[in-house]
């Protein structure tokens, strides 16, 4: 099987490991395996395999992961297709969207 991949250097992820708390949130939520737990703390295994979609960062207990979510989340870019709209993944504004 083909390795995923979103886009080659334009994932908004960011990570402040030195705040990191070594609980691994972001590792059970992330669906492209982006992030690793090495030596107690997170880090970032793959930053292209990031798709944005803002589950990181939504489960992050210390709020040390930042992603401008939404703009690489699949269902609204599908749903996005099938409706002529604009993406829009709701992830970010708390009111359930996707993640």
């Amino acid at each position: 099987m083909a390795e995923l991949k979103y886009l080659d250097d334009v994932s908004t992820l960011q990570l402040d490991a030195g705040g990191c708390i070594g609980c691994g949130m972001c590792v059970t939520v992330c669906p492209h395996a982006v992030f690793t737990l090495a030596e107690g703390k997170a880090a970032i295994n793959d930053h292209n395999r990031c798709m944005e979609c803002g589950a990181c960062a939504k489960n992050c207990p210390v709020e040390v992961i930042t992603v401008k979510a939404g703009v690489g989340c699949a269902s609204a870019i599908i749903y996005s297709w099938l409706t002529g709209k604009e993406p829009r993944c709701d992830c970010s504004d708390g009111d359930g969207g996707c993640c």
